[in-house]
Formats: C-alpha cells, sequence, structure tokens
C-alpha cells in the first residue's frame, strides 16, 4: 500500500511516516510521496521519516497512491487538498480537525461518498490507553452528571484559533459525556480561556483552555457514586493507534465513524468561535 502526506508544516506527518517507515509497525503500508508547504519543511520530514518522493504539487501523487494523509496546521485548508483525491475514489485520513466550516465539510462529505471514497478524521486522544481506562472507569461508576477537561489549547491561534487545539477537547468530551450539546459559551482569561458545554438533560461540562499549554490532559466526571478522574498520559507511541485505524480504513474500505459524527465537533467548534466573538451564549447548529 502506497501512502501520500499533503503538508509537512506539522509534526504528525514525521511521526506518522517514522511508525510506517522506519519502525515499520504496517510492513506491507509505505508513505511514498510528501508534498510539504516549503522545500525545507519537505526535506526534513522526508529525512526524519526516510520518505523517498517529495513532490512540487499534491495532484503528482493521483494514480500514484492508495491513500493519501491530508496534514495541515489549520484545517481550513484540508478539504481542498483532499478534494482531488476523493474524487478519483482514493480514502483519506484527514487530520484534525476534519475543515474548519461546517458547511464545507458536508458537501465534501456527499463528495466523497459519491465517488465512492472513504474519509475519516480524529483526534488521537480517544485513542489513548489512558482514555479508554478513563471510560471504563466511567462505565463502572455510573452515568456521569457532569465534569471537567484540562489542557492546551490557544483560543487565539493563528491556526484557528479554538479550532487549532480545542477539537482534542471536544472529541473527548463528546465521546464521554454525549454529542447532544446544544449550547456552548467560552470566556478569554489572559492567555486562558473557560468554555462550557451545555446539554438538554442539564448536564454541564466545563472546559479549560491553558495557552502556551500544560503538561497532560486531565479529565474528571462526576457521578452519584462519586469523582472519577484520570491524567491522560500519551501512551508510548502515541500515533500509532491513529496510524492503525487509518490503514484499516484503507484497506477495508470501511470508514470509522459516520459522517455526522465527523461533523459534530465541527460544529461546536464553530459555536465556540462565536461566543468568543459576541461573548454571550451560542447555539450549537444542526
Amino acid at each position: 500500500m502506497r501512502i501520500g502526506i499533503i503538508g509537512a508544516e506539522n509534526s504528525h506527518a514525521i511521526e506518522v511516516a517514522k511508525i510506517i517507515n522506519v519502525s515499520k509497525r504496517f510492513p506491507s503500508v509505505r508513505v511514498e510521496y510528501l508534498w510539504g508547504e516549503t522545500a525545507a519543511l519537505s526535506r526534513t520530514a522526508a529525512a526524519a521519516g526516510q520518505i523517498p518522493r517529495i513532490v512540487a504539487a499534491p495532484e503528482e501523487m493521483l494514480g500514484k497512491v492508495d491513500g493519501i494523509m491530508v496534514d495541515h496546521r489549520h484545517g481550513k485548508y484540508h478539504l481542498r487538498a483532499a478534494l482531488p483525491f476523493v474524487k478519483r475514489g482514493i480514502p483519506a485520513f484527514i487530520d484534525k480537525p476534519l475543515c474548519y466550516r461546517a458547511a464545507e465539510g458536508r458537501e465534501f462529505l456527499m463528495t466523497a461518498r459519491k465517488h465512492g471514497a472513504a474519509v475519516t478524521s480524529y483526534s488521537t486522544t480517544t485513542l489513548q490507553k489512558e482514555f479508554i481506562r478513563f471510560r471504563r472507569d466511567l462505565k463502572a461508576a455510573g452515568e456521569p452528571l457532569g465534569g471537567a477537561l484540562w489542557g492546551p489549547c490557544d483560543v487565539r491561534s493563528p491556526y484557528g484559533g479554538v479550532f487549532f487545539y480545542g477539537i482534542h477537547h471536544i472529541e473527548m468530551a463528546l465521546d464521554i459525556f454525549g454529542e447532544d450539546v446544544t449550547t456552548v459559551r467560552l470566556t478569554p482569561s489572559g492567555k486562558n480561556a473557560v468554555a462550557q458545554l451545555l446539554y438538554p438533560s442539564g448536564r454541564e461540562v466545563t472546559l479549560h483552555f491553558f495557552a502556551p499549554g500544560v503538561g497532560h490532559f486531565q479529565i474528571a466526571a462526576l457521578t452519584r457514586k462519586g469523582l472519577v478522574t484520570r491524567s491522560l498520559v500519551s501512551d508510548a507511541s502515541p500515533y500509532y493507534a491513529g496510524v492503525k485505524r487509518f490503514v484499516t480504513m484503507f484497506r477495508t474500505g470501511v470508514e470509522p465513524t459516520p459522517h455526522e459524527r465527523l461533523l459534530k465537533p465541527v460544529l461546536v467548534l464553530e459555536a465556540m468561535e462565536r461566543a468568543l466573538a459576541n461573548g454571550r451564549a451560542e447555539k450549537v447548529r444542526a
């Protein structure tokens, strides 16, 4: 299986190529092609990940790869880069977030389905062993009444503001506390910020965004039996589970996540962006 990577400004491109090409964790898979935003970024990523071919334009990979990974820092570039490939039926893993605007994401996913291209996107935080352990412990403790997450995020990042790192918080929160968020708030405090997710059941989840960041993500959920907490230390190879998931999709054509579930975090992040700009609570649009 030949994979092409679009985007070299993000460290994920190097880490994925190292898992596949250097460590050879998937013997029948090879990252063969790379396009980077600059020549210097391309050379650095290709050398570190032992990627043999650098292309001058992503379209040069068409007809030469069996799957692509799109990996820009700013999500607004993701769909434009992936579109020529999905129109050829080539499966795509799009690094988080899927997109910067849900309306564009919905149109893109319809196009992918029309052409039979499997597509997925995710943060690897929900695939880490400590997060899975937390989910298991919480299930034993009972239904969460509410909770909180702490972690790095600069809500004014030049790479899409809250989208750039807030996607981690949102994907974990939706996984644990439910996807039926109706309203969000986002209040800045210096370089940091606090967000609130409100649910129709009355459940409340608080997200603490720290810039320039903190160590590990932390998570807590309150149940009738008490508080369940976890320090979400990353796996020794934090990207392995993510690579395994998209390689499996490339091989089988089976998408691991329904399309509407891919769009939900983007809709929540859009509401947060509006809440930050307006200084008031914002509804999460359908």
